[in-house]
């Protein structure tokens, strides 16, 4: 269980703590909806990096969730796991890189892609 305070964070200028009130909250309950169906994975590279996701970023991945375009997404491309956002339009299917410097995945006949899981959370740890 973690204590948030009522208030946000300046990341500029100074502000006083709001009566330093403390109120419990249980990260897990907040973040995970469906916990038999839910997993973390690490992120290798830095293929989604402009959307936040950088290398070895840990995932909150939900496979309860329906995919729909515009997500973030766990895919199994012939039996690789990667991470994109997903991209649908008239039928058809790819999936994006956010980093433009990575090419998307537009599947080809024959190619196997199962989406895994929809991201919905990431988690980035600073040593200290």
């Amino acid at each position: 269980m973690v204590s948030v305070l009522p208030c946000r964070v300046a990341a500029g200028f100074p502000s006083p703590a709001e009566d330093h009130a403390v109120q419990r909250v249980d990260l897990m309950a907040q973040l995970i909806k469906h916990p038999q169906a839910t997993f973390l994975l690490r992120v290798r590279g830095e293929s989604m990096k402009d959307a936040g996701i950088f290398d070895n970023d840990v995932v909150l991945v939900d496979r309860a969730i329906t995919a729909r375009s515009g997500h973030i997404v766990i895919a199994m491309v012939d039996g690789e796991f990667v991470c994109k956002t997903l991209w649908q339009r008239s039928g058809r299917m790819k999936l994006k890189a956010a980093n433009v410097t990575f090419p998307d995945i537009n599947p080809a006949d024959g190619q196997t892609v199962e989406i895994w899981g929809v991201v919905v959370a990431s988690i980035k740890q600073f040593r200290v």
